[in-house]
């Protein structure tokens, strides 16, 4: 059974940084297009960055610049590192695959506030 676990996430001041983590057990991950969503209280959940496995990135406009995501397929892990945070990154963040979803892990939540 595939199961995604994200970490990394906490309160932060308006431009301080933090890096969330997203381990994928049981699935062949090195193939996967995969990607960061997030999901503010009251909005759908928006995707904000992917990574292919050839390591292509793409970014969603609010984050271009200040996020990177990037992946360790031998450890079978995503990352994504938020700087210049802004209060409007407060959401919980969730990695899964683009495309044909895995059941969703339960998130980190991110709090950018003063």
């Amino acid at each position: 059974q595939v199961q995604l676990v994200e970490s990394g996430g906490g309160l932060v001041q308006p431009g301080g940084s933090l890096r969330l983590s997203c381990t994928v057990s049981g699935s062949i991950f090195r193939v996967y297009t995969m990607g960061w969503y997030r999901q503010a209280p009251g909005k759908q959940r928006e995707l904000v960055a992917t990574i292919t496995s050839g390591t292509s990135t793409n970014y969603a406009d609010s984050v271009k610049g200040r996020f990177t995501i990037s992946r360790d397929n031998a450890n079978k892990a995503l990352y994504l590192q938020m700087n210049s945070l802004k209060p409007e990154d407060t959401a919980v963040y969730y990695c899964n695959r683009i495309g044909i979803l895995i059941p969703w892990g339960q998130g980190t939540q991110v709090t950018v506030s003063s």
